[in-house]
């Protein structure tokens, strides 16, 4: 154990002098380090052993002749390669210096072992080989241009006259002893570097196998393409992203599953980014394989799409590499942020419109209050005849009731949306409660010079429900159509009984509404008559409240309009509202508690708290009625299943 701690310590030392030696510009990449310190360590062994087989040989040679020191410098060569490296970070001049240090020892040995005869010059053939195992191609030119020039030195030495130191070695062990050496030298490099480069392919597919790991484990899907958009590789990921494996991905695998609309687009952008390095992001619409949990096949997603450069590009030849990730969720999450925006600035428009509106309907009376009862509590007050007071505190009082119905119109808004509309459903005297709103409205009508008329109840109109919000519905209904009547004109209410429902219909022959703003009706604070010519005082909130107390009776509304040719609106009531409206609110709370999406309109806000308001179906009046589709017949399916009636759908009545 103390051997191996001292070996281990010795490592330890050599690998920090080497760390010291090794040029500082190649720290940072693995593989040039280990090719500095490889030739550091090669060339420092050969000075050390040179170094200390120095001394002996001049102790047995005595002073060295021309060619020995000629030797003896190209040995020292590698000590100064080296020392150059060491100091440049340039491994192929070092090269360089090395293969001059052993092409000079080769041809001196030619020199003394017969010139150009000499087997010696076998060597030759190591010192390109040797530059070859280093990696560098400038070190291998550098080296083999040396070695020819060496080689030339070889056949040049056979002129020159041999000394006494002249080695005279017969071919038949010259020749063997400088190849097997030669040989040797080129095998023990040779092995050494595939030893390495052993190492570096494992470990290279150690990081392929990591990087595969690493993309099958995210759910993005990561592709490689070539210039027109193939697909070259797919990461495994394939299989969650599309439902597909990634071979079936390759070539136009993926644009096949793209949206034909989108494809285009996305050629467009991988061609840019092959061409221009610039990277771009295309979304892009994708149809799956197999259908989501949700059981979507298509979703949205979003390329982000990269240029390779020429030295990273692998054996597949990629050009781009692109990461696509399904944004289905985040553009649905933007979708509902633009909803809730836009509903936010609708709410402040309908909060700013109804603070005017409201301010106008406040300011009005309150101004004819405080100006007339000034007038009535002034110093003037006593000499007013007692007509004129008369008048001035019916303009009180007048103007006090006003207020008083604007005030309640809110206040049944906000109890209708918030759910705190207390409904009581009781048998209704159909006949007794149209014929008591006229009674209360004829006032009004005939100080307008309107004339108002109550059509005949039919037979047999029972109705159960809320009696009070029936007669509110009823005096908004025929309050605005009194409103909006010129003089002269003619205001008629009527009952007519269907099946299962009863429609109160209020029609009359005023100014209309125009086709733009139907579809308007009903909304909170929204006036149709602002812009008929006259000014009319109200809130806008009159069909808002008969909207929702329909709403509340499971009802709907039917409108129907035109410029110049009056209004026709009927509210279609069950006959037993309190069997529907239980009905309804057990449906609204089922599709409440299912629905996970959040509500941001103000409709949906009003459905949150308790009854949606009524539906309402608006027309231009005089206009045709579409034909409805028919109902689709149902076969039988089984011995006991009732048999597809023949008798043909009953039309949709068109109300007015």
């Amino acid at each position: 154990m103390v051997v191996l701690r001292n070996d281990g310590a010795l490592a330890s030392l050599l690998d920090a002098r080497l760390a010291g030696l090794v040029h500082a510009s190649v720290l940072a990449e693995p593989s040039v380090r280990f090719r500095h310190e490889r030739f550091l360590i090669s060339r420092l062994a050969t000075g050390a052993v040179m170094m200390a087989a120095l001394p002996p040989y001049l102790v047995w040679r005595g002073v060295p002749s021309g060619i020995e020191a000629i030797a003896i410098a190209s040995l020292f060569l590698p000590v100064f390669a080296a020392v150059v490296l060491s100091r440049t970070g340039s491994l192929w001049i070092a090269h360089a210096l090395s293969s001059a240090g052993l092409t000079g020892l080769v041809v001196c040995l030619a020199a003394l072992t017969g010139g150009a005869s000499s087997a010696a010059a076998i060597w030759l053939v190591a010192v390109p080989l040797e530059a070859m195992v280093s990696g560098s191609r400038r070190a291998t030119v550098a080296a083999s241009i040396i070695a020819a020039l060496g080689a030339f030195a070889v056949a040049l030495s056979g002129f020159l006259p041999r000394g006494s130191l002249a080695l005279d070695w017969p071919n038949a062990i010259a020749v063997p002893v400088f190849a097997v050496t030669a040989i040797g030298h080129v095998a023990a490099q040779a092995m050494e570097h595939m030893r390495r480069e052993g190492e570096w392919r494992s470990r290279m597919r150690d990081n392929e196998a990591r990087d595969r790991l690493l993309l099958s484990a995210i759910d993005d899907l990561v592709t490689w393409h070539d210039a027109n958009g193939r697909v070259l590789e797919a990461s495994g990921s394939a299989a969650r992203f599309v439902g597909a494996e990634a071979s079936r991905l390759r070539g136009h695998g993926l644009l096949d599953r793209v949206h034909i609309g989108d494809r285009p687009a996305l050629l467009q952008a991988i061609s840019d980014v092959a061409a221009h390095g610039v990277p771009a992001t295309v979304p892009f619409r994708l149809h799956l394989d197999i259908a989501r949990a949700d059981g979507t096949r298509t979703i949205f997603a979003e390329m982000r799409a990269h240029r390779i450069e020429a030295g990273l590009a692998g054996a597949n030849g990629s050009t781009v590499v692109a990461v696509t990730r399904d944004v289905s969720e985040h553009r649905r999450h933007a979708q509902e942020l633009d909803r809730a925006r836009a509903e936010a600035e609708r709410a402040d428009e309908v909060k700013t419109h109804f603070l005017a509106t409201v301010s106008h309907e406040l300011r009005t009376p309150l101004n004819a209050i405080i100006g007339f009862s000034e007038v009535l509590s002034g110093d003037d007050a006593v000499g007013l005849p007692p007509e004129r007071a008369r008048e001035y505190a019916g303009i009180i009082a007048h103007s006090g009731r006003h207020l008083l119905d604007v005030v309640n119109t809110l206040l049944d808004i906000s109890r209708i949306r918030g759910g705190h509309f207390e409904l009581q459903f009781e048998p209704v005297d159909v006949e007794g409660l149209i014929r008591s709103c006229c009674d209360l409205m004829r006032l009004k009508a005939d100080e307008s010079g309107i004339t108002l008329v109550a059509a005949p109840v039919p037979a047999g109109c029972g109705l159960i429900a809320d009696s009070r919000a029936c007669r509110q519905m009823l005096i908004n209904l025929i309050s605005n159509a009194v409103k909006f009547t010129p003089r002269g004109g003619r205001v008629e209410v009527m009952v007519r009984r269907g099946g299962a429902y009863l429609d109160f219909v209020v029609s009359d022959d005023g100014i209309g509404i125009t086709e733009s703003d139907l579809p308007r009706l009903g909304d909170p604070f929204f006036q149709a008559g602002r812009g008929y010519g006259r000014a009319h005082e109200g809130t806008g909130l009159g069909l808002s409240v008969v909207r929702g107390l329909a709403g509340l009776h499971g009802g709907a509304i039917s409108i129907e309009s035109a410029p110049g040719k009056g209004t026709v609106v009927a509210v279609t009531l069950p006959l037993d509202c309190s069997r529907a409206t239980q009905i309804a609110a057990q449906a609204n709370v089922q599709s409440r508690a299912s629905s996970k999406s959040p509500r941001g309109s103000v409709s949906e806000q009003a459905a949150s708290a308790g009854l949606p308001p009524a539906p309402i179906r608006a027309m231009v009046r005089g206009s045709v009625a579409p034909e409805p589709a028919p109902a689709p017949r149902r076969m039988p399916v089984g011995l006991f299943d009732e048999p597809a009636s023949d008798t043909p759908a009953r039309p949709m009545r068109r109300a007015g």
